[in-house]
């Protein structure tokens, strides 16, 4: 069984990046092959089903008002004006660091996939802008945003996982964005090595039907507000969630509002009002380009759930990790066991909840439970759920179309960047704990 699911894998990657073959067609099919290999007395189908219904029912709204900000924000000049507020700041040679930091700092309080989605309209600008490389600015981006995901509780498998073994997360969240700078560091000068050389595109200034003058272009504060606004909705509704205070009607505002699909819904509206012609035939055909779009995104994401899902039911990562479980290793077995489970079925949610679930019981034999003892526990989890990010992931199919770029390159720059990433904040971990435990 294990053997299969790992030439599963690798047969995604063939397919996909030697082969050539949509991704689409290559996630069904080694999805239906692995299925009826390994499960046959399974209903397979209705497997696929909920895999691709699960994952297309979790961002699918939000990859559609996420594209729909992302085409106003380029038709009517306004990702411009923010490009070039940026690089007036920061020069151009720093564009992708720039953005790597707004994506960190963003990716505290939502998660990986809507803060790419909200930024990656900016992304597209900044690479044309400044003639860099698309697969250095958008896999910087990527794991920028990737790195506080995996780390600090206010994402869900964190919060989940601290809730299983008692963790403080007031010490989590300070304590895993301080180990979230070493990996994102790392990961933009590894993504840096990966793409000096090469000869990758810029990403290619768009042909719009609307006037391109500058001097018509929105104002710096009108232009930031579409992303701004729900990044600080998001944020503000994630800590009131986390605090369980009183309701009152402010409290309750802003935790629908900050619901992600309510927040890009506001987003929407504040960049349909940078639109100069906001008459109906206008509105409607940004929404058909941006539907247009959103759609093969959408397949191809889900689908990446459909094949991370039927990983998942053969157990191959569990049974994986229970067996490593038995070595004694001390805080490498958490991050062991939370690594084997991201790579074989694909979420980092997933494979730090499960791992929480495991490890728990493990953790007097282990001699880590003590209060310190299940922190560092939560931070070694988090630093395994970044390692590997490939075609499994929802993210990664994210990152690849949200950005233009084909599957090889993401595998080969950001796929390699996130396990670079989870070693190094690892041994950053075990290199405090010497010293705390």
């Amino acid at each position: 069984m294990s053997s299969l699911v790992i030439l599963s894998i690798a047969f995604v990657v063939l397919l996909t990046s030697i082969w050539k073959l949509n991704a689409f067609i290559a996630l069904f099919l080694v999805s239906l092959f692995l299925a009826l290999a390994v499960m046959p007395e399974k209903n397979v189908i209705n497997i696929m089903k909920d895999g691709f219904g699960n994952t297309m029912a979790s961002i699918g709204l939000l990859i559609i008002l996420g594209t729909i900000i992302a085409i106003l924000l380029d038709k009517t000049g306004a990702a411009i004006t923010i490009a070039n507020y940026i690089l007036s700041k920061t020069g151009e040679s720093k564009a992708a660091a720039a953005l790597g930091i707004t994506g960190f700092i963003a990716g505290l309080p939502i998660f990986c996939d809507s803060g790419f989605i909200i930024l990656s309209g900016l992304s597209k600008s900044l690479s044309a802008k400044t003639k860099t490389a698309m697969p250095l600015i958008a896999c910087v981006l990527g794991c920028s945003l990737y790195s506080v995901h995996c780390l600090t509780p206010t994402h869900p498998g964190s919060l989940a996982a601290a809730g299983i073994l008692n963790v403080n997360i007031g010490n989590l969240i300070i304590l895993g964005t301080i180990f979230a700078i070493p990996g994102f560091v790392v990961s933009y000068f590894w993504v840096k090595f990966m793409t000096n050389g090469k000869a990758y595109p810029p990403a290619e200034e768009t042909k719009n039907s609307l006037p391109r003058d500058e001097e018509n272009f929105p104002s710096v504060v009108s232009s930031f507000l579409p992303i701004v606004v729900p990044l600080f909705l998001i944020t503000v509704g994630s800590l009131l969630t986390m605090i369980h205070s009183a309701s009152s009607p402010l409290r309750n505002f802003f935790v629908f509002t900050g619901q992600p699909v309510i927040a890009l819904l506001i987003g929407v509206a504040l960049a349909m009002l940078l639109l100069n012609n906001k008459k109906m035939i206008t509105i409607n055909g940004v929404f058909e380009i941006a539907i247009e779009k959103a759609g093969p995104i959408l397949i191809v994401i889900a689908a990446g759930g459909m094949f991370g899902m039927i990983i998942k039911e053969t157990g191959f990562g569990t049974a994986t990790g229970i067996a490593l479980s038995k070595t004694g290793l001390g805080l490498v077995i958490p991050f062991g066991i939370a690594a084997i489970l991201k790579t074989a079925q694909g979420s980092s949610t997933v494979a730090i909840i499960t791992t929480g679930s495991i490890i728990v019981s493990m953790l007097p034999s282990l001699g880590l439970d003590s209060e310190s003892g299940k922190l560092f526990t939560m931070l070694a989890m988090g630093a395994g759920s970044m390692i590997l990010s490939h075609a499994n992931d929802a993210y990664f199919w994210v990152i690849t179309k949200f950005s233009d770029i084909h599957a090889d390159v993401t595998l080969r720059v950001f796929s390699t960047a996130t396990a670079i990433m989870g070693i190094t904040v690892f041994v950053c971990i075990w290199i405090a704990s010497l010293f705390f435990l």
